[in-house]
């Protein structure tokens, strides 16, 4: 709620570090303001109790801090006329009106309007433009010098006080600037993090395009590249016009468009044993009380176990893939095995490509699972899929 040369950083978005550090410093005047009024109820109540004019300019006083600091709370930042008019009655005013009108004619009778203005110094110091608030302390200042010569306060009295009014005001300004500093460099932090979490998703979003391109329309390409299967036949026709919807898809979709929705696990499954035996392959199926899943883990089971039957295809030598699907006590596990040429998985652990690391691995990863791929030349493949991990 600090003003300074800011006016009170009234653009700061709520919640952010800024407008935390103004609220702070808000509750932190408000006290410093609540505890100079107690002082003044008891002071009032034991030296002017049978005077109505002390209680009035007390009432005075707390209404004028319930305007400063009411209006401070609910537009979020110091407004600068409530806060001068605090310092012409509260801090200037209230002592020499207590002296005419409420026989406050010695020190002890006349310090509780004078401690009022070291609260007002404070709010001045954070609320008003820097040399406004400069001019508004040292106003307060005189004023109470004066205020304390026209009781016959002693020098030690009037030196403390003033030192007091004066210290107020530069702590509160201190306090506030390193505030008002950590709140920006939190919010610049925050901004950062923001940006960072965006190019990530991005990225992922990049990666999740790049790994369905690979599984599907690179994948057809692939196969019929290969000559494996007839690029005339119904069903590569078929695929491949689906493909084509999806390429138009992804290039005619805007930027944080929703994704489509996500299949269950079975369906997910399915399709991709459907896509796989559309470019020739036989896939012998079998699915057993599959769990409910996450949409997330339905679709990353799906595009794994689509980039293995494709794997089977260019790879294996065989035209036979077996896929196995269960689940037990809500975990999942799917196996897709073939007795094709198998590989070495040591001798491509470091340049497996896309398909094991991206298509696979990462996939199921992502979603707290885990993949297996068992091989050896001349044995076949096995890729096994569990979730959870």
């Amino acid at each position: 709620m600090g003003g300074g040369d800011t006016h009170g950083g009234g653009g700061a978005a709520v919640g952010s570090g800024l407008q935390r550090a103004q609220a702070f410093l808000g509750l932190a005047t408000l006290l410093y303001r609540a505890s100079h009024l107690a002082v003044g109820v008891a002071a009032v109540a034991q030296h002017h109790d049978h005077r109505p004019a002390a209680w009035a300019l007390l009432v005075t006083a707390v209404s004028t801090s319930v305007l400063v600091h009411g209006t401070a709370y609910s537009r979020g930042r110091f407004v600068p006329w409530t806060v001068a008019l605090d310092v012409l009655l509260t801090g200037c005013a209230l002592p020499f009106a207590a002296y005419a009108w409420a026989g406050a004619r010695e020190a002890p009778s006349i310090a509780w309007t004078m401690v009022l203005g070291g609260s007002a110094s404070a709010v001045a110091a954070v609320a008003l433009r820097r040399w406004t608030a400069v001019g508004a302390v040292l106003l307060i200042a005189l004023t109470h010098a004066t205020g304390y010569r026209m009781v016959g306060a002693e020098m030690a009295v009037t030196g403390g006080h003033l030192n007091a009014v004066v210290f107020s005001a530069v702590i509160a300004r201190i306090l506030w600037w390193y505030l008002r500093r950590q709140g920006r460099m939190l919010d610049a932090a925050t901004e950062q993090a923001v940006l960072a979490e965006a190019q990530r998703a991005r990225y992922a979003e990049r990666i999740a395009h790049y790994r369905a391109l690979h599984d599907t329309v690179l994948a057809t390409l692939t196969t019929i590249a290969h000559g494996t299967v007839d690029a005339n036949s119904p069903e590569v026709r078929r695929r491949c016009a689906r493909e084509a919807a999806y390429l138009r898809r992804l290039v005619q979709q805007s930027p944080g468009d929703p994704a489509a929705p996500r299949p269950e696990v079975g369906t997910a499954l399915e399709c991709a044993v459907r896509d796989a035996e559309e470019l020739g392959l036989r896939v012998t199926a079998q699915y057993h009380d599959l769990p409910a899943v996450p949409p997330d883990v339905a679709a990353a089971f799906g595009d794994a176990v689509r980039e293995a039957l494709n794997n089977v295809l260019r790879h294996s030598g065989t035209g036979r893939a077996y896929l196995t699907a269960a689940g037990d006590d809500g975990h999942l596990l799917v196996t897709v095995v073939d007795r094709g040429a198998g590989f070495d998985p040591a001798a491509t652990a470091g340049g497996a490509g896309l398909g094991l690391r991206g298509s696979i691995h990462a996939r199921i990863r992502g979603t707290g699972g885990a993949a297996e791929v068992d091989s050896e030349p001349g044995e076949g493949t096995r890729v096994e899929l569990r979730w959870p991990g």
